[in-house]
């Protein structure tokens, strides 16, 4: 048992290294051989285009970069002491494992962005291609670099029908967001959890709910104790 829960341990950390250095290699080619806006069709449904954010899934942006770097940091932190406890554990399918992995995998290759990118880049801008610089010259400091997306699927665009409350008359495109291969990894982790792990997550629930139990019971019996003791005073 002890051998098992060894070779998968190997077995994630190689996974996890290996999704990386592919991100990271995407990532870096496109800083510095694209400038900003810069877009190459591939195909008529698969698009190159590099644009930059602060660092949420699918170029999303609603809270400040150092809140959400901040954020981001304590989420990877909890993912990887899950990861290791689930694996230590040894009672979990590997594919649930795994997933896990690949959600903590898409986590850090963004945070990798963020941490790092604004001290060894230029800043890119539309017509100008970034540049390496000494460390801790680029254009940003530590945990506030811009995540670089690239991949654009538009399946298919479609105009609204003129009645159609709110979109009337404008045009839809599917799938149109930016992302990169860091936010692929989260996003098909997720997924595949929600689709084939949902006894694992079950089994989570249940767990926080007798740790919650637990601590409700807790509380009473402290309560309990200090009104006894002081009903003894009285």
């Amino acid at each position: 048992m002890k051998q098992c829960k060894i070779h998968t341990g190997w077995l994630v950390t190689a996974m996890v290294v290996i999704l990386l250095v592919i991100d990271q290699i995407i990532k870096l080619y496109i800083k510095t051989h694209f400038y900003l806006g810069e877009s190459v069709r591939v195909t008529d449904w698969f698009f190159i285009d590099f644009v930059e954010n602060n660092g949420m899934a699918w170029g999303m942006s609603f809270i400040n970069k150092l809140t959400l770097s901040l954020v981001r940091t304590v989420a990877i932190i909890v993912l990887l002491c899950y990861l290791r406890n689930i694996i230590k554990a040894g009672t979990h399918r590997l594919l649930y494992i795994y997933m896990v992995a690949l959600v903590t995998t898409g986590a850090i290759g963004n945070m990798i962005d963020s941490m790092f990118y604004g001290l060894i880049f230029t800043s890119s801008e539309p017509f100008y291609v970034a540049k390496f610089v000494p460390f801790g010259q680029g254009y940003s400091a530590f945990m506030m670099g811009k995540v670089v997306d690239m991949f654009r699927f538009p399946f298919f665009t479609f105009t609204w029908p003129s009645w159609f409350p709110f979109w009337g008359g404008s045009e839809f495109t599917f799938f149109d967001p930016v992302f990169n291969f860091a936010d692929s990894c989260v996003t098909v982790g997720i997924i595949s959890l929600l689709l084939f792990c949902r006894k694992e997550l079950e089994a989570l629930g249940k767990k926080e709910e007798v740790l919650d139990k637990k601590e409700e019971t807790s509380d009473k019996n402290k309560e309990n104790l200090d009104t006894k003791n002081e009903e003894e005073k009285a």
